[in-house]
């Protein structure tokens, strides 16, 4: 898929608000997690403007793809990428991790049109997202199911179950989505356990691997309108990216993930993303 000239601002511009709606989600709630949302706000836009099969007005329609964020916990922009589809009232986003909000600090599928499944202890989502994949298949049901991962949690035994299994079964119609920003909770990912070469390992596995610049528009839309992959395999797409993506000093810092923006950062943050063509 080539963007045109109009989709191509059409979609930088549902970025740049989604990353607003994050800074100022974040700020009010004194929320965690700011710079694991924009990391993978690109991925997001593309894969909701112009990948999925899903219907605001119909989210529990059956033959609806399937997406599931297992890095849970940066759900402030995906909140805000289905408020912005049509799924739930723009309203809502201001009640982020409040109190007795219908929109909890971690996604959850509770009263949340749109979101599949619960998710945030790291690990789990593959598995699910590989369990509704194989019952597709075993249907005869046309839907695809996406499932986005931080880096992070490739360090996890739970998430290469999957990826041993989803080969096995000729799982094409499933789409595993790496957020590769190379930052986790405590340190840089190398730092942590060195996943390289992640793409050699996902190929080991049986899977059809493409790396892209996960900020780059056009690379994702081509990507993701390329699947699969190669047929009778399950595609993952290592989409590399920079934490705090779209504020300058929140990019490739450690920091962001678990500060909030306030005060004069905030002030700074909502300044620089208005200035941004």
């Amino acid at each position: 898929m080539m963007l045109t000239s109009d989709e191509h601002a059409e979609l930088r511009a549902l970025a740049k608000k989604i990353r607003r709606h994050t800074i100022d989600m974040t700020h009010k709630a004194r929320a965690s997690h700011v710079g694991s949302s924009l990391s993978m706000v690109e991925l997001l836009v593309v894969l909701y403007k112009k990948i999925l099969r899903v219907d605001p007005a119909r989210p529990d329609w059956p033959e609806r793809d399937r997406f599931i964020l297992s890095k849970g916990h940066g759900c402030a922009s995906y909140y805000a990428v289905l408020a912005e589809m049509g799924f739930f009232p723009v309203e809502w986003l201001d009640t982020f991790y409040a109190d007795g909000s219908r929109l909890p600090g971690h996604a959850t599928h509770t009263y949340v049109p749109g979101v599949e499944i619960s998710t945030g202890s790291l690990g789990h989502g593959l598995s699910v997202a590989t369990g509704m994949a194989l019952a597709a298949k075993r249907d005869n049901k046309s839907y695809r199911v996406f499932c986005m991962l931080s880096d992070g949690e490739c360090d996890e035994g739970s998430t290469w179950e999957p990826i041993l299994f989803a080969p096995q079964h000729h799982l094409d119609n499933l789409v595993a989505i790496v957020d590769y920003n190379k930052i986790q909770s405590l340190g840089t990912v190398k730092e942590v356990i060195d996943l390289e070469s992640l793409a050699a390992k996902w190929r080991a596995f049986g899977w059809a691997v493409r790396e892209i610049d996960g900020h780059d528009l056009e690379a994702v839309a081509l990507a993701l309108s390329s699947l699969p992959f190669e047929p009778g395999r399950p595609s993952c797409l290592i989409a590399h990216t920079v934490k705090g993506k779209g504020v300058s000093f929140m990019e490739d810092k450690l920091l962001w993930h678990y500060r909030s923006p306030q005060g004069e950062e905030y002030d700074a943050a909502i300044a620089e993303l208005e200035r941004k063509v």
